[in-house]
């Protein structure tokens, strides 16, 4: 195998944690893997795999829409799962709606609400995240003022 397909396929496989450690891959530290979160209610919402991916993402879309201010999530508070949704027959995939509270390297405190999907991540392994922070949804992709999310 060459070194980049090496390369590609590890950076593919580090994607999804279940498969990342018995295949000998290791995935880099991220920013919410160092504790940046307070009072979690103990549901999925607040593990350090859900915070690192909206950490991560966020970043990229500050970076990439037109317009946004260039700041970081610094911050997770109060951090709930309002709501969930189990798999069933009927609807197969599970859902975790979250809300917490996202402290900006600006300084302001925003809501942010979050979706948890199990079994929805890359190639159906792992989770799926999708996430609004009030304020950052200048293409309205989750409705006004993050209404899909919450």
């Amino acid at each position: 195998m060459t070194r980049f397909a090496h390369s590609a396929l590890a950076a593919l496989i580090s994607l999804s944690t279940p498969l990342a450690a018995p295949l000998g891959f290791s995935q880099a530290a991220h920013a919410a893997d160092l504790s940046i979160y307070t009072e979690d209610d103990g549901s999925v919402c607040g593990e350090s795999w859900v915070l690192s991916k909206i950490t991560d993402r966020f970043s990229y879309q500050v970076h990439h829409v037109p317009h946004l201010p260039d700041v970081a999530i610094t911050d997770f508070r109060n951090i709930r799962q309002h709501r969930y949704e189990p798999a069933s027959d009927e609807w197969p995939i599970g859902r975790h709606y979250c809300r917490a509270t996202v402290n900006l390297s600006d300084g302001r405190d925003r809501s942010i609400f979050y979706l948890i999907e199990e079994g929805q991540g890359f190639a159906s392994i792992g989770d799926n995240v999708e996430f609004c922070v009030s304020g950052f949804d200048r293409w309205m992709v989750y409705n006004g003022r993050c209404r899909v999310l919450r």
